[in-house]
């Protein structure tokens, strides 16, 4: 590894613990700077004295507020993300009973839209002008400006009420994957319609501009396939701008999931922070929201990572400004 490499990987890794420490920051700054009793603000008027005491307690509220971020730090960085104050229950286990679920719907929203979204952007660049490249133009913005939970709330009514061929609420039964298959079908439709046809976009532009550098008029002169000088030489360096977005996808679907999960009534991450916001369990919203902020950011350093592997000259130019990147 040359120092350029390890001055970017550095300087990435760096950043992301910046962007996660600030949010600690910021979720430790909910519970501890709200004005007046933070027991009466956060729990409100119908929280009985003892549970008051009960939460103040469990929360630490008593104590001054830099021993309290001190035991917030403290408790993070042990994995101890606090306890539900309604239930008892560790939050941390809380949070890894649901995140399968949540995992499992980001990741099959992911792979449906790159699955679709980049075949139909090379379709669309390779017939420049058609009546298929303005179809697909069409479909592509109205994908990309239907809200998810529009669609979600179309697709049950369609699919699950109207014609009755999926199932319509929950995650399907433990340990029968075709039940779960089936429930997981239409909230994947859902979450990635939009990024379908933002990769679809963002593919044929790519494309185009690929197709008209140099190395490709030359591969042409050389009279390769044109088959071949599209999928071999083309659409490699076409899809690089698609891999850096992924990572942007991976947390925009993560929030999208919230509403997603809530139409559904799938259990998940957003499921779970829109549950505690209702009853005001911020414990479970702190350690919740946390959790999706560091997946958030390891998705993002991982691909941005990738990409630098894919398109050295990314990392050469950030190494070389002494920027992130």
């Amino acid at each position: 590894m040359d120092g350029g490499t390890a001055r970017y990987l550095a300087s990435r890794l760096v950043t992301s613990v910046l962007i996660v420490l600030g949010a600690m920051l910021l979720l430790f700054a909910l519970t501890a700077l709200v004005p007046g009793d933070p027991a009466a603000t956060l729990l409100g008027p119908q929280a009985t004295p003892e549970f008051a005491r009960q939460f103040v307690r469990e929360m630490g509220l008593g104590r001054p507020l830099h021993e309290r971020l001190f035991l917030f730090f403290a408790n993070v960085l042990r994995g101890n993300l606090g306890v539900d104050v309604l239930s008892g229950r560790p939050v941390a286990g809380m949070v890894m009973a649901v995140i399968p679920y949540t995992f499992a719907l980001t990741f099959a929203a992911i792979g449906l839209a790159v699955l679709l979204g980049v075949p139909l952007g090379i379709l669309a660049a390779t017939r420049r002008g058609s009546v298929a490249d303005n179809v697909l133009a069409f479909l592509s913005v109205s994908f990309i400006a239907l809200p998810s939970f529009v669609v979600a709330i179309l697709l049950l009514l369609v699919f699950s009420i109207w014609l009755d061929w999926l199932p319509v609420l929950g995650a399907g039964r433990e340990g029968d994957l075709w039940d779960q298959a089936k429930r997981l079908v239409l909230p994947t439709v859902a979450l990635s319609l939009g990024w379908i046809g933002f990769i679809a976009r963002l593919v044929r532009s790519s494309m185009l501009e690929v197709m008209g550098e140099a190395y490709i008029r030359t591969a042409r002169a050389y009279g390769i396939p044109e088959r071949l000088v599209t999928y071999k030489y083309a659409l490699k360096n076409a899809c690089i701008p698609t891999l850096a977005i992924l990572g942007m996808g991976i947390g925009r679907l993560l929030g999208g999931a919230v509403l997603v999960e809530i139409v559904f009534s799938r259990p998940g991450l957003g499921r779970l922070i829109y549950d505690a916001i209702s009853v005001r369990n911020y414990p479970v919203v702190q350690g919740a929201v946390l959790v999706v902020v560091v997946l958030f950011v390891v998705v993002n350093l991982l691909v941005d990572l990738s990409y630098s592997a894919i398109d050295p000259r990314m990392r050469r130019d950030a190494a070389r400004e002494g920027l992130p990147r």
